[in-house]
């Protein structure tokens, strides 16, 4: 693969999990990243460009790939994929770097195999 694939990373408000994902993942030479958030309140609420531009969506939690899946059915959406991640987190806490590390490098590897 020549391209570096595009990963949206999608929590409740944007505000810690995605948030931490994009932050730690920014400067990574595999894929570009983009974090957006489901809720109006969000720091930066997710849109049909967002879901456009990604090759894999990676969700926090399973209702929040129901709530892309029915709101976005218009859509030709990307593989979304569910963390398991639950929002007991703050923003760059440090467990929840760590997991969140080891499962977008899991998903990348089995995806993308890189």
């Amino acid at each position: 693969m020549t391209e570096r694939p595009n990963i949206l990373v999608v929590c409740g408000r944007n505000k810690r999990r995605s948030r931490t994902a994009e932050y730690i993942f920014k400067n990574d030479d595999r894929f570009n990243i983009r974090s957006a958030g489901l809720s109006p309140k969000s720091n930066r609420k997710i849109s049909e460009k967002d879901l456009n531009w990604a090759d894999l969506i990676l969700v926090m939690e399973t209702e929040q790939r129901s709530k892309i899946q029915k709101h976005y059915i218009h859509l030709e959406l990307p593989k979304i994929e569910v963390l398991k991640i639950s929002d007991n987190y703050e923003f760059m806490d440090e467990e929840l770097v760590e997991i969140l590390t080891d499962r977008i490098n899991d998903n990348l590897k089995i995806i993308y195999r890189i």
